[in-house]
């Protein structure tokens, strides 16, 4: 058995500097709010990108093929990059890290407005999603610093606010529209909101150093990861399908399955969007009441319940709320793991997130593609069937974990 206690072996080991440990609760909320805004300027930078998308496909010319393998280039810069973020951002401190990787991820957001060529729309994504997942490991380590300092969960809310910046981009990309502004000027004027965000936060990042010991052994280049890492890693993955599958095929399946009417066909995403949104600022309560295990399995049962709901009863209504509770299913899934991660005993938190975001990151990308494949065959109904079933899986997993110390 897998002794793996989340209460018992996520704490931290990363020295903090006195200054934080001991500052007063107005200067700690100042703390929160500066990681919050570069959750912030994370989450506007990427939905300024996507909501240029038709635009830019426009602009070059580009069939449905080649912008879907163009758009392939952004996952392949997170791939690659991968195994070295833990590294640098342990090496270097993930304060350091965050504030470099976010401006150049706004400078290659501005860069693909310059693209005129596929090749080099494709180039700037993958930088985009290299500096992108940079600045991902790197916040979510200064994530679990600052829950650390507050001494309750609160990552459920920094990943709320990423979320809230995707509907602020997707307004403010309406805004754009309207007023015909180029995507170019359009990314010009994000990157420069969120530049200035960058100047007035910066200075309260958390500086830490972690110090962990290797007991008279050489540390290797390539070392077995953590079991515990892998089983959060995996608990990530499924959620992560889950949500994919929702951002992609959520509106495909109210169009050709629910067949709802004109405007109604984005109903089932916006429910979605709305309900993973709000939970995800509701999290931190529900688990500091109920602990991060009982959510977990409550939540992998929403993921499966609204999946099987949606399948069982496709009509407007009963889908439309089987898709509120698969947004709140997800909601506070991947903060926990990432959160349990960072506080891994024996793994640098820049590491251990790592591991555990190349694992789920996975999941995001492999479920809509199979999703496609298995409908293709089997039916859409089916396709949402089986990522039903990964719900069951986290809540069995969450269960197992609990019990296995």
């Amino acid at each position: 058995m897998i002794n793996f206690n989340p209460l018992e072996l996520f704490q931290t080991k990363g020295k903090i500097k006195k200054v934080f440990r001991e500052a007063k609760a107005s200067y700690l909320n100042r703390i929160r709010f500066a990681v919050g805004m570069f959750y912030f300027g994370m989450g506007l930078s990427f939905a300024t990108w996507a909501s240029r998308i038709p635009d830019i496909k426009t602009a070059l010319h580009l069939t449905e093929g080649d912008l879907g393998s163009i758009l392939f280039a952004l996952p392949m810069g997170q791939l690659i990059i991968m195994p070295f973020s833990g590294k640098m951002v342990t090496k270097f401190g993930s304060h350091r890290i965050l504030i470099f990787s976010l401006i150049m991820y706004v400078l290659c957001l501005v860069n693909l407005g310059l693209a005129t060529t596929a090749l080099q729309l494709s180039l700037g994504l993958f930088l985009f999603g290299l500096f992108g997942n940079l600045a991902n490991i790197a916040v979510n380590t200064q994530g679990v610093y600052t829950e650390v300092l507050f001494r309750k969960t609160i990552m459920s809310s920094f990943h709320g606010m990423w979320s809230f910046a995707g509907f602020t981009g997707a307004l403010v990309g309406l805004g754009m529209l309207a007023l015909n502004l180029s995507p170019l000027h359009h990314f010009l004027i994000v990157a420069g909101i969120v530049l200035l965000m960058i100047v007035f936060n910066f200075k309260f990042l958390v500086k830490a150093k972690e110090k962990i010991k290797h007991k008279g052994e050489k540390k290797k280049l390539f070392t077995k990861p953590d079991s515990a890492l892998i089983w959060l890693g995996v608990i990530g993955f499924c959620s992560m399908a889950s949500e994919g599958v929702m951002f992609d095929w959520s509106g495909v399946y109210f169009k050709d399955i629910v067949k709802a009417p004109g405007p109604l066909v984005i109903l089932g995403y916006t429910s979605f969007m709305i309900m993973m949104a709000s939970g995800r600022f509701l999290g931190d309560g529900l688990i500091n009441k109920f602990g991060r295990e009982r959510v977990m399995q409550i939540s992998g049962v929403m993921i499966s319940g609204g999946l099987f709901t949606a399948v069982f009863l496709p009509y407007l209504i009963p889908c439309t709320i089987a898709f509120m509770a698969v947004g709140l299913g997800v909601a506070t899934i991947v903060p926990t793991v990432y959160s349990m991660a960072g506080k891994n005993p024996t793994v640098p938190p820049g590491e251990a997130l790592t591991i555990v975001s190349s694992v789920s990151f996975l999941g995001f990308l492999m479920g809509p593609p199979v999703i496609g494949h298995i409908a293709q065959n089997f039916g859409l109904q089916f396709s949402f069937a089986f990522i039903g079933i990964f719900g069951v899986l986290i809540a069995f997993m969450v269960s197992k974990i609990r019990t296995s110390a």
